[in-house]
């Protein structure tokens, strides 16, 4: 998917060949940065009525504009806001459970990590009914194979997990103490099972849960799974960012009544 994501500013703006100045890659980084933005905005609308939703929605965004590691994203022409903007229209399309599923497959499909997503996202309004859990994971399920299947190497399966998550799971790095110290390796397996078993409680329990809570256990999710990664970059913090800034914001109340001016 990430690949795929790529295609539109390629064909449009071009690319020569060389590592130069990469104009289609500036496209992509600056679209992906705005529509992470456009879904805070919207996110705020939807989580307050009224002018308190545009207030809260423009705070948002303009958080995620001013924080400097969105920025570090940006000025690298990195592709992780890609990941954001999917999470936060995630969020966005909380209600509907095929477009959550979609989603949150589509993120899946383009960075693997929003994977661990999944189970707090496939009943999170604790509806009795199992359609809806259902249509959120017949469509996480047809968009991973949509993004995947047609594109496997001529090694198939094996190939494709051999340069994906087996790579990931088996890659070495100086970039994590787990990787400068292999003599904790017992405390990142600890934290690799706490991750998991995050992830798992979620599915097992769930409870109705507000947009904030769910944007704050959806951080919480992709803060455990980073931690014990062997390969960690300081891009990889945006992924969880917009969630953190969703659930911090939506705790306050931006009514206008209830704001005085300084």
């Amino acid at each position: 998917m990430t690949y795929l994501a790529y295609l539109p500013f390629e064909r449009t703006i071009g690319w020569s060949g060389r590592w130069d100045s990469v104009p289609a890659a500036h496209g992509a980084a600056i679209t992906f940065d705005l529509l992470t933005a456009l879904g805070l905005f919207l996110l705020g609308r939807r989580l307050r009525r009224g002018r308190g939703g545009t207030l809260l929605g423009g705070a948002l965004a303009f958080a995620w504009e001013a924080y400097p590691y969105s920025l570090f994203a940006l000025s690298t022409n990195s592709n992780d806001a890609l990941v954001a903007a999917l999470v936060v229209f995630a969020l966005v399309a909380l209600a509907s459970a095929p477009a959550r599923g979609v989603l949150v497959g589509l993120g899946a499909a383009a960075k693997l990590a929003p994977a661990a997503l999944a189970p707090l996202f496939f009943n999170p309004s604790g509806e009795r009914s199992l359609r809806g859990p259902l249509l959120y994971a017949a469509s996480f399920v047809l968009v991973v194979v949509v993004s995947i299947v047609p594109f496997l190497p001529p090694g198939g399966l094996q190939q494709f997990y051999d340069h994906t998550l087996g790579f990931q799971l088996g890659r070495e790095s100086p970039f994590s103490i787990w990787g400068q110290d292999p003599s904790l390796g017992w405390l990142q397996t600890a934290l690799k099972l706490g991750a998991v078993n995050l992830a798992a409680l979620l599915l097992l329990f769930p409870a109705r849960k507000e947009p904030g809570q769910v944007a704050a256990l959806g951080a919480a999710v992709l803060i455990a799974l980073q931690l014990p990664a062997v390969h960690w970059l300081y891009l990889y913090v945006v992924w969880f960012a917009p969630l953190v800034l969703v659930a911090l914001f939506a705790r306050h109340d931006l009514r206008p009544e209830r704001i005085r001016p300084s």
